[in-house]
This record gives structure tokens, sequence and C-alpha cells, in this order.
């Protein structure tokens, strides 16, 4: 997909200071930004640190940062320096929203932070991400990514059954911390609106990540069980795993007893939906092991991806298991323009789609940008 109108966008008029730099923050921005908003992002003299993060590199540029920082335009300063406070000062007050994950007091000490600025520029929102938050016991302590996955639980319920605990293999909780950091702007613009008053959010990856435990905390709230690693099984629903067939492995979600006697009738095996076993939801999970030795008996005689293809067209979600290459290049990833083309660049597509107002792509990353766009 090329698409680089000047459209309006949901946000058009929105002027945001992007003062962050690794991931869960310049993602906030760059949502922010594929949504119309004015995105001026400030790096230090050495840019963002993920610059660095590669192999792959296009002119001295990886792969990481250019998966972070489209539809903004950036400006190099140095904070530490009167003149880079100074100018930063001028473009707060310019701005609706600031964004930064700067290690809490690192801003204040420079006389910017929000509690030195708030009741200079009383509708500025403020977006603060953080490891920790501001306080607490491990207040003001720097997190990252793989630690709190390992501290909130995250790894402790990935891995194979009776494996280790597995760290899961994407930066779930920056992720995740980056698109909360969004709906805590988006709050507080609309309470903007009633209040004039701007406010600080505070986005958190410890909090993050312990929000990313459901079910397994609403089952150990109510039985007090230790949640077990279950590979790729839901704890609570089954089938929902990886099953082998005749070729290659596919994914089965059945979450229904109407879904899994359907498998079973297009299987030709209906007497596998009545047993008594498996009729229900809770009888199949309790009887995981034999009914996933059943499918993959019956399911060796058939070939993994025209089977999902067979299942998911009557009603049974079911999936080939595919690789990255594979998955963007799927004939339905180009249909939902999820893959993003300016230029040489390439990046993945905002998966929020909006009928009047679609996200836009004007800026691959790298722009020069010295202010705010001008009023429209």
């Amino acid at each position: 997909m090329t698409n680089s109108t000047m459209g309006a966008g949901a946000l058009q008029g929105l002027r945001v200071l992007d003062l962050s730099r690794i991931l869960g923050g310049p993602l906030c921005g760059q949502i922010l930004g594929d949504h119309g908003a004015d995105v001026l992002k400030i790096e230090p003299p050495q840019g963002d640190d993920t610059r660095t993060w590669g192999p792959p590199f296009r002119d001295g540029v990886a792969s990481y940062y250019y998966g972070l920082n489209r539809n903004k335009r950036i400006q190099f300063l140095d904070l530490a320096t009167q003149d880079g406070q100074q100018r930063v000062r001028e473009l707060m007050a310019r701005a609706d929203v600031v964004v930064e994950n700067f290690k809490i007091g690192t801003m204040e000490k420079w006389g910017i932070g929000w509690e030195q600025i708030q009741h200079e520029f009383p509708a500025l929102i403020w977006c603060r991400v953080s490891g920790f938050g501001e306080d607490g016991p491990l207040g003001a302590l720097p997190g990252y990514d793989a630690a709190i996955q390992a501290m909130a639980g995250v790894m402790s319920v990935n891995g194979e059954a009776g494996g280790d605990p597995l760290r899961v293999g994407l930066p779930v909780v920056d992720m995740v911390t980056g698109m909360n950091a969004v709906i805590g702007v988006l709050l507080a613009l609309h309470e903007r609106g009633r209040s004039g008053k701007g406010q600080l959010i505070n986005a958190s990856l410890y909090d993050s990540g312990i929000s990313l435990l459901h079910p397994h905390a609403a089952n150990w709230f109510m039985n007090g069980k230790l949640p077990e690693r279950t590979g790729n099984a839901h704890p609570n629903i089954y089938p929902y795993d990886v099953v082998n067939t005749g070729s290659s492995p596919i994914f089965l979600a059945v979450g229904n007893d109407r879904q899994f006697r359907l498998m079973c009738d297009h299987l030709g095996q209906p007497d596998l939906g009545s047993d008594e076993r498996f009729a229900t939801a809770g009888q199949r999970s309790v009887h995981r092991v034999a009914l996933k030795a059943i499918l993959e008996h019956i399911l060796a005689s058939h070939d993994g991806v025209q089977l999902a293809d067979q299942l998911m067209a009557i009603g049974v979600p079911a999936a080939p298991v595919l690789d990255v290459e594979q998955a963007l290049e799927a004939p339905h990833t180009r249909h939902s323009e999820m893959v993003v083309r300016m230029g040489d660049y390439r990046g993945l597509g905002a998966p929020v789609k909006l009928s009047r107002t679609p996200a836009t792509y004007r800026f691959a990353p790298l722009v020069q940008g010295q202010d705010f766009l001008p009023d429209e």
C-alpha cells in the first residue's frame, strides 16, 4: 500500500511534542501521528538509541528505529543544556500533548518537568511512560520489557508445558504500554474538552504487564491455584491449540460446543462431537490430552492449510501457522492495508480503521522539522 494523502485524520490540528525514545513512547507518538497529529520528535544529538539496534541498517540507521518513527518530524536538541531546555519550553507553549519517557526526575532536574510547567501551560496534556510509575516500592526505577515480563508473571505462564518460563517473542509489554499511553492521551483530550485543563498521564510498563494476565489472574482470583505453562494450549478452552496434520501444523481455536460439533461433522466423526468426554467445553478442557491424541490421529490424513481454509469457511476458527514473511505477504494483509510503502520505506500499517478519517502516512522516518506545522 502507498498512502501519502495529506488527509485530515481524526487528530488533525493536534500538536504532539514527542520527547521519548526506545519503544513505548515512540509507538504512542507514531499512532497519534498516523491519525493526523502533527508530531515533532526531539532527539539528543546522537539520536534515539534504537538507531543503533541492528542489523539490519539502512544508511546507518537500524530497522528498529524505522518501525517506530513514521509520521514524525525530528529535531536534535541537547536537553541537558540551557539552550535545549529553552527551546523545548518554547515548543511546549505551542503543544497540546507532551510524550516523554525519561527516568523520573530527569526532566525535573532540567527545570522542564511536569511540576514546573503545569501552571505555565495549564491546558497541556503530559503523558509519562515509565517503568514503575513515580512512587511505591519500585517507583522511579527504570524498567525494561523483558524484566517486566519476568516480574509481572508473564514469563511464568509462557512456555512449553513442563518447561522453563519463556519471554514472549515480541516486546509485548513495551507495545501495550505505548497503546495504553495513546488511550490515556485520548481520554485526557476528551476531558479537556469539558474542563479546558490538561493533566498528567502515567502509563507504566509494570502496570501494563500486570494488566496482561487475563485469564490467569481471573482464574487465580477464583480458585487460588497457580497457573501452569500450557505451551500453545489455552488454559480454559480446548481444542485451542496447535495440532499436527498430514502436512503442516494448524491452530484450532474452537471456542464453543457448536463449533466443536461442526468440526467433528466436517471430519466425518459425528460421534466424537457427542462423546461425553468432549460434548461440553468444560469436559473437553478436562480431557484435553486424550482429545488432542484423537484429533491428531484423524488429521494425519489431511492437508493442514487446506483443512484450515475449509474449517474457517464453515465457521470453525482455524489457521495455518505462518512465518513472518508469509504473514506480511498474505492476501488479507494486503487487503487490510497493513503494510505501508513510502518510497523505499516499508512499515506496519495502522490497525484501527476509521470510515471518514482514516489513518494517513505523510512522513517516512528521518524527516527534519524545526517547528510545528503552520496552523490550518
